[in-house]
């Protein structure tokens, strides 16, 4: 996916969300939150094949094998958990709070 692609996509689910009530600020606030899943993910394949800085619990492919409610429950979870770690997550997801309703989550492209 090329930069273009991605910032339509994401001004895509903009409007969705915005519908929905989602302040601006409250979207790219979630958006960074599964954009840094995404990457961290990404990263640990190849050609990377770096290690992952997410514990396995937490990482992507774990959000993936979830759907509805439980998909809502652990994305809440993994938000508090990774604002729980030391350094760079810390800073990324300290506090950081679920703002999707759990049937938007699912249909965000992104994560899957």
């Amino acid at each position: 996916m090329n930069s273009s692609t991605l910032v339509q996509e994401l001004w895509n689910y903009w409007s969705v969300l915005r519908d929905d009530g989602m302040s601006y600020g409250d979207y790219v606030e979630q958006l960074t939150y599964l954009l840094f899943l995404k990457m961290a993910d990404e990263r640990s394949r190849p050609p990377y094949n770096q290690p992952s800085v997410i514990l396995a619990q937490y990482a992507r492919p774990a959000l993936l094998a979830r759907e509805g409610d439980a998909l809502f429950d652990h994305f809440r979870h993994t938000l508090d958990e990774l604002g729980k770690e030391k350094g760079t997550l810390a800073l990324i997801f300290n506090k950081a709070q679920n703002k999707f309703d759990s049937r938007r989550l699912r249909n965000l492209e992104i994560i899957t």
